[in-house]
């Protein structure tokens, strides 16, 4: 019933990546938030076996690589367990050599702060070193699937554009 529930809670992909020992390990999050904006910090949750997760226990370091609704294929890529899942994908490398994956909608560079484990789960608590962010819309999850959001086109996504007067097109019925 947990799961079912939690199921209903829309929430954005990520793929988190990081690197020890010169090999690169990316893994599918979606359990990943904002934490603080002073100083700017993000909580991300991987599983205690996955082996992203025990390379940023070693580093210290890693890359939240927020996809785009293009990179579908990437998240269920990463969400397996393989030692391939990096091979033909596109990268450039952050300022720490960590992978950041071509076509992301932003990167977020972190340093882990503090940890905790929650159940199956380890918690890293980071501070973000740096990030950059692309136009586009982001990949979602919902009830075990992927998608995309749907945006009225009548309002604007910036607070300049929401200020100009709409059009007078008759409502749409719902």
């Amino acid at each position: 019933m947990f799961r079912h529930v939690m199921g209903h809670f829309a929430s954005g992909v990520a793929v988190v990546t990081a690197r020890d020992r010169d090999r690169d390990f990316g893994s599918t999050a979606s359990a990943l938030t904002s934490l603080s904006l002073s100083p700017p910090m993000l909580l991300v949750c991987l599983d205690r076996d996955s082996e992203t997760r025990k390379a940023i226990t070693a580093t210290r370091r890693f890359v939240v690589n927020v996809l785009s609704d293009k990179q579908e294929q990437v998240a269920r890529r990463f969400a397996e367990k393989s030692k391939t899942k990096f091979e033909g994908q596109q990268l450039s490398r952050s300022e720490a050599g960590l992978a950041q994956l071509a076509d992301a909608l932003a990167y977020l560079e972190c340093e882990v702060a503090e940890t905790a484990v929650g159940g199956t789960h380890t918690v890293f608590l980071a501070e973000v070193r740096s990030a950059a962010a692309y136009a586009g819309a982001p990949l979602t999850y919902f009830r075990g699937r992927f998608g995309r959001l749907a945006y009225d086109r009548r309002e604007g996504s910036t607070p300049r554009e929401r200020a100009k007067p709409r059009d007078r097109a008759k409502p749409r019925e719902r």
